[in-house]
């Protein structure tokens, strides 16, 4: 089992990177929740999670031990798989899964795409309890500048896809949160009321 990387990133996106320990690089997929906190940096510590399928092993990686250790509690409810997870973990940060799972506020999962309400009970009801909140908050994320603004668009929607969104919902839901938002929005924000708007 891989428990962690520690080297260089190389092709950072909001969805994946690869990371070079000692001149081999490592595909992993990340959550948006790590790309916000690694997308600074030039090398970084990944703590993974290994999923070994029939047709392949996939590298889940992820900035803090409290994410990965959330990412693996949701692996462990009937129903949810890597994907759904992964998702899940873009939309919220560990803390805010946390809370809504003690609080059982199911209408909150249910606005992420993918969760409906048997899955958002069924998330509730395997981790109450299980889930606790973490010592480290997110920091704030800075803005895009308004020149960027179709860059980001195109970096939303790019993550939308590879998180398993139709391009053709994706780029409806980016649109629909580009009216909403300001002009200095950044990927994170628009990736993330993307995927409350699909």
């Amino acid at each position: 089992m891989i428990g962690y990387l520690n080297g260089k990133l190389v092709a950072l996106s909001p969805t994946q990177t690869f990371v070079d320990v000692n001149g081999i690089g490592y595909e992993v997929q990340l959550t948006l929740n790590t790309y916000e906190q690694i997308k600074d940096k030039e090398s970084v510590l990944l703590y993974t999670h290994l999923q070994i399928r029939e047709d392949a092993w996939v590298l889940y990686g992820f900035a803090t031990e409290h994410e990965k250790e959330a990412f693996q509690k949701l692996l462990s409810v009937s129903g949810v798989g890597a994907a759904t997870a992964r998702v899940l973990l873009s939309s919220l940060t560990p803390d805010e899964l946390a809370r809504i799972v003690a609080s059982g506020d199911s209408k909150s999962l249910e606005k992420v795409k993918g969760i409906g309400a048997k899955s958002a009970q069924r998330i509730i009801l395997e981790l109450k309890g299980k889930l606790l909140p973490g010592a480290v908050a997110l920091t704030g994320v800075p803005a895009a500048g308004p020149s960027n603004v179709n860059a980001v668009s195109d970096d939303a929607l790019l993550a939308l896809v590879g998180l398993g969104i139709p391009k053709a919902n994706a780029e409806k839901a980016v649109r629909k949160s580009l009216e909403s938002l300001s002009e200095d929005v950044s990927v994170e924000e628009l990736i993330k009321t993307a995927l409350k708007n699909i």
